[in-house]
């Protein structure tokens, strides 16, 4: 049984860790497109384009599939908690109706893709459903159980489930899919190759000039001209329409372990109740005795709260309610949230014609990467698309719904960014070993870890996005910014954007 206190790596880069080793970018080059990340919208968008006979070149700052993507709970359904009352009240019925054709048309996309290039990844159908053991929620998901059917779904409402615990109420959705994300992805990279397209791994990307063509530069001096840019890196690194004011970060953390496979619940589950539960099942190789459950939940704002505890309580829930279940696997992910509900996917900004973005998932990465490789490449060749207009970022008829979360979230910043400054901070010969904290020196505030020898690294606590200060993440040994959920490793080094340039070494 693994220490499920600290992370360690998902199950999806543990199984699945092969894929050559692709070079950096050096020197200059020239494509009809480059895509900036190769995690599933990435690669997704890159395959479709290659496939309409495009030079496609793909830019990632660490390897292939190996970021967000590689550390999600893999569930390909439509059924994203409790969205479709939700669209359905704030934007009308067609939205719905078109966000469930979207979702719907990724997902056969997926199936499609997997059968034509017979790319082994443990593919499943199940059902999802969305529950909650409230009676006093039984109502709400009553209501998205009717939502989702109107919008074209084939969902129901039951009290029934496969779950070892009653249910309040249900919504199910028949004839959704599960797989192993990494299998498929790397998969799809070797056949972009295949097409002519190329992959740069271990390229950072820092600068964006706009034009036709476009220009993209590295931080190793190299450049990348193309006539279109896709910004695919989760969280944009370019934002040239003020995106960062309208996407919260969001990690999520993931235990997971054998169990007999008479406990296996038969289906993808997911509840917004005990700060969010979800549950799914995955094969262990030819072992038909078993499977590897999983289980997510305890969703935190980057950089606050003690991780550890939050990883204690969720693999007690997975033990209470699955006896016998003995996790070895702990790892986290992080989500995007747009502050209106919908995925932003399309031109980055009014202005642009050529720089198109994808971004904002939520918790459904894996449908929406899909669903933005299908719409960007509609849009690169000048189609229409039913449902571009849904999820496009310039859109405005939302902005008045979407003032009060936003002016939270900038308040939440301002707090933080002036907050922080004002907290107490404790020495650094009070730190114990394998711990971090950031502490005052000098009239600053550095980032200090102290590691295993004892040994004290430093650095500016400063997060070079926009200034926030960072906080340590002791489960995962790492720095983590609050306001827009930039990451660092214990050395400085980036792990997860929107910065591109790692924390500044400091002396104590």
């Amino acid at each position: 049984m693994t220490d499920t206190t600290h992370a360690s790596d998902s199950y999806w880069l543990r199984t699945a860790p092969g894929g050559p080793s692709r070079p950096a970018l050096e020197g200059d080059t020239d494509a009809d497109a480059v895509v900036i990340g190769a995690g599933i919208a990435g690669l997704s968008t890159a395959w479709e384009l290659a496939r309409t006979g495009r030079r496609v070149v793909v830019l990632d700052a660490g390897r292939t599939a190996a970021g967000v993507t590689g550390r999600t709970s893999a569930k390909l359904t439509v059924l994203h908690t409790l969205i479709y009352e939700r669209l359905r009240r704030t934007r009308g019925p067609e939205a719905a109706r078109l966000y469930a054709r979207s979702q719907t048309e990724a997902i056969e996309r997926a199936a499609s893709i997997a059968a034509e290039l017979g790319i082994d990844c443990d593919w499943e159908t199940r059902d999802a459903y969305t529950y909650v053991r409230d009676p006093a929620r039984a109502d709400e998901v009553r209501a998205e159980a009717e939502a989702a059917r109107q919008a074209g779904l084939p969902a129901a409402f039951v009290t029934e489930t496969g779950l070892p615990f009653p249910v309040a109420g249900a919504v199910r959705v028949t004839g959704q899919a599960q797989f192993h994300p990494r299998s498929y992805l790397l998969a799809l990279a070797d056949d972009l190759e295949a097409r002519g397209g190329r992959i740069h791994e271990h390229t950072t990307v820092d600068g964006l000039t706009e034009g036709d063509p476009c220009r993209v530069s590295t931080t190793a001096g190299a450049t990348v001209t193309a006539r279109d840019v896709v910004v695919a890196t989760h969280y944009p690194v370019f934002d040239r329409a003020l995106l960062f004011a309208r996407l919260v970060p969001r990690r999520e953390l993931v235990v997971a372990g054998p169990v007999a496979a008479g406990l296996d619940p038969d289906g993808m589950y997911i509840t917004p109740e005990e700060n969010t539960r979800s549950v799914r099942t995955a094969p262990l190789g030819d072992d038909t005795s078993r499977r590897l459950l999983l289980v997510t939940g305890e969703h935190f704002l980057p950089g606050t709260g003690d991780t550890r505890e939050r990883f204690d309580r969720l693999t007690s829930w997975a033990t209470r309610n699955f006896p016998g279940v003995s996790p070895e696997y702990a790892w986290a992910t992080q989500d995007i949230d747009p502050t209106d509900t919908v995925a932003m996917v399309g031109p980055l900004h009014p202005g642009t014609r050529r720089v198109h973005v994808a971004t904002g998932f939520g918790g459904w990465g894996l449908s929406g990467g899909i669903m933005a490789g299908l719409l960007l490449t509609r849009q690169i060749e000048g189609e229409e698309c039913a449902w571009g207009g849904l999820y496009d970022p310039r859109r405005l008829a939302t902005a008045v719904r979407e003032a009060p979360a936003l002016l939270r979230k900038q308040a939440d910043i301002a707090r933080r960014f002036v907050g922080d400054r004002l907290r107490p901070a404790p020495p650094v010969e009070a730190l114990p070993r394998g711990e971090g904290a950031v502490v005052r020196a000098g009239g600053d505030r550095l980032a200090v870890y102290r590691d295993e020898d004892g040994r004290a690294h430093a650095l500016s606590a400063r997060c070079t996005h926009l200034g926030c200060l960072v906080a340590f993440n002791a489960a995962e040994k790492a720095w983590e910014c609050p306001c827009h959920g930039s990451r660092f490793g214990v050395d400085g080094s980036v792990i997860e954007g929107p910065a591109t340039r790692p924390l500044e070494e400091r002396d104590i």
